[in-house]
């Protein structure tokens, strides 16, 4: 093992069910509309969910606009007036911590020797925000973003440039992440995995881990 990847959102970041959450405090839109607007825009581009911004096929301003019409037609009664959907990022990390436990895990692996990266689906018009959430990406060794590769997890080619760019093979890496099939993608790559559910969980694995290691070392 030389790389332990963390994922930003849903690990770096709370959870994604807290995430659309305080987004629905912010403006008013429950988080299954919002997520049924989000899948419609995805939809007409035949894509995942976040594919079309996470990828950078179009902008933000213009996935925003999608948005905002794919609401106003799913549910035209809803008021849209505190939703900065052209500018989604800015609103949607407004007030946003990190995850405390991943912050100490992300310091604790580079404390050991091994490099800690950070591979994400992101989206360009987000990077000041989720950047400034994090507050540790001055000292990842490595970051990886979907929408500056043209690819995202579980696309098998982020994982080839992520080593790639790394310099490491596949076997010394390990993804911590909270999608399944993200972490599934991942061990199809050669990489290992660790499927983020609870922080608790991951910095009990991930520590033995590195204690394994460092006995092997000694």
């Amino acid at each position: 093992m030389k790389i332990i990847w963390f994922d930003f959102g849903g690990v770096l970041s709370p959870s994604i069910p807290e995430l659309f959450d305080s987004y629905y405090e912010k403006t008013g839109i429950p988080a299954q509309l919002l997520h049924k607007a989000m899948k419609s825009v995805a939809d007409e581009m035949n894509m995942d969910v976040l594919a079309p911004i996470e990828i950078a096929a179009i902008t933000e301003q213009e996935w925003g606009t999608k948005l905002r019409k794919h609401l106003q037609t799913i549910a035209p009664e809803i008021d849209l007036s505190k939703a900065r959907l052209e500018h989604f990022g800015e609103q949607w990390f407004d007030g946003i911590k990190p995850n405390p436990h991943m912050i100490a895990l992300f310091h604790q692996v580079r404390s050991s020797g091994l490099k800690a990266g950070i591979l994400t689906n992101n989206v360009v018009e987000w990077e000041s925000h989720w950047k400034r959430v994090v507050g540790i990406t001055d000292q990842a060794d490595i970051i990886i973003d979907s929408c500056k590769i043209g690819f995202r997890k579980p696309q098998s080619e982020i994982f080839v440039i992520a080593a790639r760019e790394a310099g490491v093979r596949p076997e010394e890496c390990l993804l911590i992440d909270d999608v399944e099939d993200n972490c599934s993608a991942a061990n199809q790559m050669g990489w290992k995995s660790v499927h983020f559910r609870e922080s608790a969980s991951v910095v009990a694995q991930v520590s033995d881990l590195l204690l394994t290691r460092e006995g092997a070392m000694i």
